[in-house]
């Protein structure tokens, strides 16, 4: 089941961030300072935060997704994380089928998700790949000396 995030899944969420093992605590601090903004502050509306849960109830995945600003129909995933034991069941796929309904939603044409070129991250770039997101763009060096920004990106047509 797909449903925004609610302040019960605060820590749930962030203990499956951190049992990914792919961010490090900076990185962690970053996505709870976006977790407690979204839930401490409903009326802002930069980005939102879902959660999909198991077949018993408890949050296997999340994902912050959002209009990026000063542009016409782009969005950007900046999230995405599934527990370890959940992956490989379809949660992300479900993660980010409901990210494109939304964008698709709200007449977007373009989805863009940025992750590291690190060697840990080979299945989340054939994840996205296999979604049908292709890569885009690459700024070397961009997190730090041999760490490059990899962003892939997806087009919607517009119905015009």
């Amino acid at each position: 089941m797909m449903r925004p995030m609610v302040k019960a899944d605060r820590q749930a969420v962030l203990e499956l961030i951190r049992a990914t093992g792919f961010f490090t605590e900076g990185e962690v601090q970053v996505a709870l300072e976006l977790i407690d903004i979204y839930l401490n502050n409903p009326e802002q509306r930069d980005y939102y935060i879902v959660v999909v849960e198991n077949e018993q109830g408890q949050v296997a995945g999340y994902l912050t997704y959002g209009p990026t600003p000063l542009t016409e129909g782009t969005w950007d995933l900046y999230w995405i994380a599934v527990a370890p034991e959940a992956q490989g069941r379809g949660y992300g796929q479900q993660l980010v089928g409901w990210l494109e309904t939304e964008v698709k939603k709200h007449q977007g044409r373009l989805v863009l998700i940025e992750t590291s070129s690190q060697p840990k991250y080979q299945p989340t770039r054939k994840f996205y790949e296999k979604l049908g997101y292709a890569e885009i763009a690459r700024i070397r060096d961009f997190y730090r000396p041999g760490d490059d920004r990899v962003i892939f990106g997806k087009y919607f047509r517009s119905k015009e």
